[in-house]
């Protein structure tokens, strides 16, 4: 069974940074998955933040680019998300999930769900 579990977030000013780490055990050596973070603002719909799958292909939220970095360690379990230059409206609930592919993350604003999600941290920016 796959677990995750996030951790980080907090409050910070405009323009800090933040760091978010995801530990997602379960998943076998020669699995693919697609693992990722995406928020949620109240009032908005789900947004996708990052993404990385099993080959190490990145993938980003246009709002996002240039200020984010996903990555993966060299254990795996471990997702981390970088989060830079951060703006109030990054102001959000964020989640870590995964999946097979990254269908879910590419479809996350229309619904939906992937197979396997945190409970989620809390991330606020203040102006």
């Amino acid at each position: 069974q796959v677990q995750v579990m996030e951790s980080g977030g907090g409050s910070v000013q405009a323009g800090g940074s933040l760091r978010l780490s995801c530990v997602v055990s379960g998943y076998g050596p020669s699995t693919r998955y697609c693992m990722g973070w995406f928020r949620q603002a109240p009032g908005k719909e789900r947004e996708g933040v990052a993404a990385i799958d099993s080959d190490g292909t990145t993938y980003y939220g246009d709002s996002v680019k240039g200020r984010f970095n996903i990555s993966q360690d060299n254990n795996k379990p471990t997702l981390s998300l970088q989060m830079d230059s951060l703006k109030p409206e990054d102001t959000a609930m964020y989640y870590c999930a995964a999946d097979a592919t990254y269908s879910w993350w590419l479809h996350i604003n229309q619904g939906a769900v992937p197979r396997f999600r945190g409970q989620g941290t809390q991330v606020t920016v203040s102006s």
